[in-house]
């Protein structure tokens, strides 16, 4: 999976989680990156589009 040109970011809501963050790289085309933001250079989740939206909707959900 080529991740080259990945634009990771961070929630704004997580400022306050002392760096225990989740970074997303959403630029990409057909894959979503999610990784951990204590350790840019480890292993990166990746998800199609649909499954990423899919769960974000769900946990919005779970609130």
């Amino acid at each position: 999976m080529e991740l080259t040109g990945a634009d990771w970011r961070k929630s704004t809501r997580s400022s306050g989680n002392s760096g225990n963050c989740v970074e997303v790289a959403d630029n990409l085309s057909g894959v979503v990156g999610v990784r951990d933001s204590k350790d840019p250079t480890g292993p990166v989740l990746a998800f199609v589009p649909d499954a990423w939206r899919a769960f974000v909707r769900s946990a919005a959900r779970s609130r």
